[in-house]
């Protein structure tokens, strides 16, 4: 069994920066993928950026990218996401996920493990 623990949320001004953090514990396949969803209220859950395990692969939402950096330590077990310059847009709760793929870009209902959630807010 795959569980994911997050760490790093809260609250910070405009242009400011958080770094998100994502435990993995248990064994998932060495072909997954781990990546950052976001839900803001009343919005769909939405894909904010997410890395190939085995060769660091990225991929952002368009409203993240220069602004938001996807990473992983293999060491560790543990990913990471860096959130710079941000805006109140940003506001959302922040989940990590793991998916037992290679594909990088996925929907929710593609995802096999979920973690918690951590809130974000980004006040002006």
């Amino acid at each position: 069994q795959v569980h994911l623990a997050e760490s790093g949320g809260g609250s910070v001004q405009a242009g400011d920066s958080l770094r998100l953090s994502c435990r993995v514990s248990g064994r998932p396949s060495s072909s997954h993928s781990l990546a950052w969803f976001r839900q803001a209220p009343g919005k769909e859950r939405e894909l904010v950026a997410s890395i190939r395990w085995r060769d660091g692969t990225t991929h952002y939402t368009d409203s993240v990218k220069g602004r938001f950096r996807i990473s992983r330590d293999i060491a560790s077990n543990s990913g990471y996401l860096q959130m710079s310059s941000l805006e109140p847009e940003d506001t959302a709760v922040y989940t990590c996920a793991v998916r037992l793929s290679t594909f990088i870009i996925m929907r929710p209902d593609e995802v096999d493990y979920w973690g918690q959630g951590t809130q974000v807010t980004v006040s002006s």
